[in-house]
């Protein structure tokens, strides 16, 4: 195609250029006015004269026309798997293509728009970010529209197309029934953190599309995936539900309603709530039973831990010590026994005996309290110094839970703690800083005290492999047996010192039902659609890992050696939703992907959504099928873009261009002879 133009390039400033025309036309306007004779050749004169001036020439510019460009934009999202509604848009897609492709002016631009997750918050349909990237290279005058082929379940529709830079006609195809049935669960609020022990409240709300009549719904409650309570609700009145959250980090609540028969999908039928527990302060009583070096070791790991709230009494002069001090320098309190040992002892998360001796300052009775305490699900921690070997230790009267009992030896001897074998895979021992097999970088303890056979095996050992740290399970409550009274060796950098923070901290800990320090332990985490999975054991080895999606189907899943005790996993699931694992009798749940995403919410065909915004932008909504899809029509640009019975398309005379010439009209031969010519004319008339 050929286009012409009349372009001005005076070799002169225009500013003159303008200044000699205005002369000339005053001049020539008074001698019009003033009826003098050849007004009308000067006229004529300093028209050519004027037009030279200005160098006009003729631009001739060939051109390529391009074709229109149309964005046709297809919703893959999960709401779009169900029902039949993939066939319908694979379909209609063909169709479209189809129809497109006998219109020569237009080129067909596709984009695939699939559940976007938005930084693990959220899972929605993108189409119009969809219709901007296939459209991100294409100028804005080449864009002849836009077809999308959805359900209508969009989420990022803007408020005005034209603020968002949307210009051409954007046509929404629905897919799906205008009948779809559904049913669904909304969580109206609910915590996302609470206090172990305390009440929680989660209100939810079940909603339906096109179920007839309003009878009350079942619903399950799961924490954990164990049934945990029936509800019955009404659909569309907020409910609640009350329960005390059980432990510590994720608890995952479940509400699942009744599947209705013919709903399109029951995977919005379950609604997940995860409630992140953390625990007040966790409150221990520490008993020493003499100062000693290692006392403030003690206390200053626990006073700086600031989920600890630490109770500290030291015995500085047993009761039968008989010196002649005055009564009123002996104390400034009484070593509130009863109160601890009796009334409040079941307030204690941990009691720790730091080379404690009995000496008449707890009555036996009182050790059958702190038994009684721990089987019950309390926690025990016996640090022992040369004192457990003597008739006055807490050995005896504590004989039935601890896990090891004095002989009566002693070692006093030089010796690098070493991780036994079972505490190469326990997680409390296990990689602590400094270790190695054949020599561990950690200073050297000189003092430990001999038992007899242990009811558990021994995670550190002294001299001549002598155990050092126990740790035992005493019906639903845990005792740790620690064998020597120099970990404050390493605290204070002796030959380098040592990890005793980690061993200390982990022990306490493991005594506080930490979950990320049990033995046996199936845990696993979620990083968008990635699954990452985490067993610990005692065992030498550990199963295949069987994991069940949230439709039911078995996925299995080999863990890889990450070191002793340790396995690991990853693997990217198909799809986002609750999963169960177990390996052995280990079990673990794990939500992949956000909670209740938007995608799943509400999964019913609808043209509600899509209309105000397209209408508002020359563009139409409408149900269509590969058999009922309306004409496309080319239109003008600016012109109404939707019938009845069809759809339009803008056709933008956009073209490229190739060559451009230019023909001068007043230079060469031409323009002087019309100049001489000009000239000439008025020469002649003003010389009669």
């Amino acid at each position: 195609m050929t286009r012409f133009s009349l372009i001005f390039a005076p070799d002169l400033p225009w500013l003159l250029v303008a200044a000699i025309s205005a002369a000339a036309a005053v001049l020539v306007a008074y001698g019009l006015w003033r009826g003098l004779r050849g007004s009308w050749v000067r006229l004529a004169a300093w028209a050519v004269v004027t037009c030279a001036l200005f160098n006009p020439s003729i631009l001739v510019e060939e051109r390529e026309p391009l074709k229109s460009v149309v964005a046709l934009i297809t919703d893959r999202s999960g709401s779009q798997k169900l029902a039949n509604r993939a066939a319908e848009t694979d379909a209609l897609r063909a169709a479209v293509l189809q129809r497109l492709s006998t219109l020569g002016e237009f080129e067909v631009r596709e984009a695939e728009v699939g559940d976007e997750l938005s930084r693990n918050t959220d899972v929605s349909t993108a189409l119009f970010r969809g219709m901007a990237t296939a459209m991100r290279d294409v100028p804005p005058e080449q864009i002849a529209g836009a077809i999308m082929l959805t359900d209508g379940q969009v989420h990022d529709i803007p408020d005005d197309l034209a603020a968002a830079g949307v210009h051409w006609p954007v046509h929404a195809l629905i897919t799906g029934s205008a009948s779809d049935r559904d049913r669904r669960v909304v969580i109206v609020e609910a915590p996302k953190f609470a206090i172990v022990g305390e009440t929680v409240v989660v209100e939810y709300r079940v909603a339906q599309n096109n179920i007839p009549g309003n009878a009350p719904v079942d619903v399950t409650i799961r924490l954990d995936g164990e049934e945990i309570g029936r509800q019955v609700a009404a659909p569309g009145v907020a409910q609640s539900f009350e329960l005390e959250l059980p432990h510590g980090g994720r608890n995952i609540l479940e509400f699942d309603a009744a599947v209705e028969p013919g709903e399109v999908t029951a995977v919005n039928n379950v609604a997940v709530v995860t409630v992140n527990g953390i625990r007040e302060n966790l409150r221990v009583l520490l008993i020493s039973g003499e100062p000693h070096a290692g006392e403030r070791t003690w206390r200053n790991l626990l006073k700086s831990d600031p989920a600890v709230d630490l109770v500290h009494f030291t015995i500085l002069r047993p009761p039968d010590k008989q010196d002649g001090t005055p009564i009123n320098q002996l104390s400034l309190i009484a070593f509130p026994t009863r109160e601890l040992f009796v009334e409040k002892i079941d307030q204690f998360d941990l009691i720790i005996f730091d080379r404690y001796r009995r000496r008449a300052v707890l009555p036996l009775l009182y050790f059958d309290n702190i038994a009684r305490y721990v089987e019950d699900g309390g926690a025990l921690l016996v640090a022992a110094g040369p004192e457990y070997g003597e008739g006055d230790s807490v050995a005896e009267p504590l004989a039935q839970i601890l896990p090891g009992l004095p002989d009566g030896s002693k070692v006093e001897a030089p010796f690098k703690p070493m991780i036994s074998e079972a505490g190469l895979r326990h997680p409390v021992t296990r990689g602590l800083d400094g270790w190695r097999a054949d020599d561990p970088q950690w200073g050297r303890w000189f003092r430990s005290v001999g038992i007899g056979q242990s009811a558990t095996e021994s995670l550190m050992s002294g001299k001549d492999d002598a155990p050092l740290l126990l740790l035992n399970r005493v019906g639903d409550g845990r005792v740790a047996l620690m064998l020597s009274d120099q970990a404050w060796l390493w605290a204070r950098g002796f030959e380098g010192g040592g990890p005793y923070v980690q061993l200390l901290r982990r022990s306490a800990h493991w005594l506080m039902k930490e979950p990320e320090l049990d033995e046996e332990r199936l845990s696993a985490a979620a990083d968008g659609e990635t699954l990452r999975v985490e067993r610990q054991s005692l065992g030498q080895d550990a199963g295949d890992v069987q994991i069940t999606a949230p439709d039911g189907s078995e996925i299995t899943l080999p863990l890889t050696s990450a070191g002793p005790g340790l396995w690991r996993a990853e693997a990217k699931m198909p799809g986002f939703g609750l999963y169960r694992l177990r390996e052995g009798e280990q079990t673990a749940l794990v939500h992949v992907g956000p909670a209740n995403p938007r995608e799943y919410g509400d999964v019913v065909s609808t043209t509600a959504l899509l209309e105000p915004a397209l209408a508002a932008a020359r563009g139409s909504v409408r149900r269509a099928a590969a058999g009922s899809l309306p004409r496309i029509v080319p239109v003008r640009s600016g012109a109404a873009a939707s019938g009845p019975s069809w759809i339009g398309l803008e056709e933008t005379g956009a073209s490229k261009l190739r060559n451009v010439s230019r023909i001068p009209l007043f230079s060469g031969m031409l323009g002087l002879a019309l100049l001489l010519l000009a000239l000439s004319a008025m020469w002649a008339r003003e010389g009669r």
